[in-house]
């Protein structure tokens, strides 16, 4: 099944006809049409680095003690079993992430001898052409 999205940040006839019934109703609605197509396929790095950056100012509320695991409900076991459910969840994530770096590290080495492997065998073919050549 084909993903691809109809109104994307490209100059195609969906996004020209939206472009033009924007203009046609309400100037700035045929405007930001046009900023889309023109400027949408930058949305996502700036989503990105926005969300980065963001992520960078909050935590650290975190790391000053202002998250939300310092406030308490007044329920004793609730908050006692909420924080050993968001340590249960530390623990998993911290387990997912070591497992996400260490198939980096693999895909990375895989990739690695594959290039080694594909040099050496241009190098084989290339003493062999060349030996062919001087005779």
């Amino acid at each position: 099944m084909n993903r691809q999205a109809l109104i994307r940040p490209e100059w195609t006839p969906a996004t020209i006809g939206m472009m033009v019934v924007g203009f046609a109703l309400y100037w700035p609605l045929g405007l930001a049409m046009l900023a889309y197509i023109i400027y949408g396929d930058r949305l996502r790095g700036f989503k990105t680095s926005a969300n980065s950056a963001f992520d960078g100012l909050f935590g650290s509320f975190k790391r000053r003690g202002f998250s939300a695991r310092t406030a308490d409900t007044g329920n004793v076991a609730f908050d006692d079993w909420r924080e050993a459910e968001l340590a249960r969840l530390d623990e998993e994530r911290q387990k997912l992430n070591s497992m996400r770096e260490e198939f980096e590290t693999y895909v990375r080495e895989l990739r690695r001898a594959k290039d080694q492997e594909e040099f050496e065998r241009f190098m084989r073919d290339r003493r062999a052409g060349n030996s062919d050549l001087s005779v």
